[in-house]
């Protein structure tokens, strides 16, 4: 079976309060969404990070097939040790040759890592669910999009986005409020297809992401108040228990491409089913090596 590498860049405290409120750190949620996808497999968390982390090199990184990064509040536009730290690795990764996947925070960072720019979004955040996001022309043709309809919405909370992609990238997604939604970066050895949105999380994990942003979300304008941060929060989570619910989806202005949690994961699994065709070395040879989980 895989060995997987799941990188969360939260910082220690990070990871506890995102356990107080949503049940699991940004790794562990990870963690449980590849288990589902593709049970038996071997997964390991790192926290490359933290300052008693271990120090990865690109000949142990070739141990795995394939390589995940989460999202975290981390501003990779920041001088600070904890990028540093979490820049190196990711450099690491490009150079073991080993396949990569990530989300929010991980876009970012494997795009500074490459050489691009990240920076804080100008006008406002984008939060609870990003809308109408389109496919390039090369994203169309893309696997990472494969399945996809001609625009889509997406679960995300993210204040930060990427300015300038590195030499290299190809942008696959944009939409009106976050011109890099999804992109693919080469450099080194190393392949990495990213997402600014989040389809790994559970609704009630966007839910919850809310309630610990209310007040950033009235001061960047999204909201009037808290008390409408907590409404809409409990629509979300309302449509966590219940992704049929025709008046939620109308209420909430979405369709199943978010509802549904197997086409909400639609990149993870294209990403999955791609890695033997994208690695330093192949672990199946079937067309889909991972069963029916993946359909």
């Amino acid at each position: 079976m895989p060995n997987y590498l799941v990188a969360q860049s939260e910082l220690p405290e990070e990871r506890e309060a995102r356990r107080e409120s949503a049940g699991k750190s940004a790794g562990e949620t990870y963690r449980a969404t590849l288990q589902q996808l593709v049970p038996g497999a071997r997964i390991k968390i790192a926290s490359p990070a933290d300052a008693d982390a271990r120090r990865y090199t690109p000949a142990q990184i070739s141990d795995y097939d394939a390589v995940f990064l989460t999202g975290s509040p981390m501003h990779v536009y920041h001088e600070t040790p904890e990028v540093d730290r979490q820049l190196d690795f990711m450099r690491c990764v490009f150079a073991s040759g080993v396949p990569s996947f990530g989300s929010c925070a991980g876009l970012q960072v494997a795009v500074a890592a490459a050489g691009g720019k990240v920076r804080k979004m100008p006008e406002r955040m984008e939060a609870g669910i990003a809308r109408r996001i389109c496919a390039t022309p090369a994203g169309r043709a893309h696997p990472l999009l494969q399945g996809r309809p001609a625009s889509w919405d997406a679960p995300a909370v993210h204040g930060d986005e990427v300015e300038d992609l590195p030499p290299g990238a190809t942008l696959l997604a944009s939409n009106g409020v976050t011109r890099v939604q999804a992109a693919e970066v080469r450099c080194d050895r190393g392949v990495f297809w990213g997402v600014q949105y989040h389809p790994e999380l559970a609704l009630g994990e966007i839910a919850a992401a809310l309630l610990r942003q209310a007040a950033s979300l009235v001061e960047a304008g999204l909201a009037h108040d808290e008390d409408a941060v907590r409404a809409y929060a409990r629509d979300i989570y309302a449509l966590h228990r219940q992704p049929d619910d025709r008046a939620l989806q109308w209420r909430l202005g979405i369709d199943a491409e978010l509802a549904e949690e197997r086409k909400r994961r639609r990149e993870i699994i294209n990403f999955l089913r791609h890695v033997p065709a994208l690695g330093h070395r192949l672990i199946m040879s079937q067309p889909n090596p991972y069963g029916c989980k993946l359909d």
